[in-house]
């Protein structure tokens, strides 16, 4: 038997606000906290680029310590991420997984002036970094760009940019 989602399920895993105890610290990605729409522009390790229209869902979860979401953007993926901030290290963890491809990262993010990085590794072991940048005052907008950076200059290798607004 399938069961659909159970109510007590998603009242478990779903927040109103961030945690008290680190509700500061949860503004670095706080302020994503609802639903946007996306433009992408894809780039595959062959050369070719996609273009697609998606939407990213994010939440508060788990009593508020962690932030949640769920990025569309149909052909090309359909996943999560998990955000958790870690007071020991003052960064978060972060968490993707897409099981339409197969693919799981684990980055670490900070900010980085008044840009958010997010470091890690692809499942290969190659070195992947994700860049949230142009953040608008009134946060309707940004622009993500995923990078392999084999080499630390513009030389990097683009893997995803995306501009978003609500």
């Amino acid at each position: 038997m399938i069961a659909s989602a159970s109510p007590s399920f998603i009242a478990a895993l779903h927040s109103d606000r961030p945690a008290a105890d680190r509700a500061q610290k949860m503004g670095l990605y706080g302020w994503l906290i609802g639903r946007w729409e996306m433009d992408g522009v894809i780039h595959d390790d062959d050369g070719r680029t996609h273009t697609g229209r998606g939407e990213i869902h994010f939440g508060w979860v788990l009593e508020g310590r962690a932030i949640q979401d769920v990025w569309i953007m149909p052909r090309f993926f359909y996943g999560t991420t998990l955000r958790v901030y870690d007071p020991d290290i003052d960064a978060w963890h972060i968490l993707w997984s897409d099981p339409l491809k197969q693919r799981y990262r684990r980055q670490i993010g900070r900010a980085h002036g008044d840009d958010i990085v997010q470091e890690g590794n692809d499942d290969t072991g190659a070195a992947v970094r994700w860049s949230f940048t142009e953040i608008t005052t009134v946060k309707d907008g940004l622009l993500i760009t995923g990078q392999n950076p084999a080499s630390s200059g513009p030389a990097a290798k683009v893997l995803i940019d995306t501009l978003k607004a609500r």
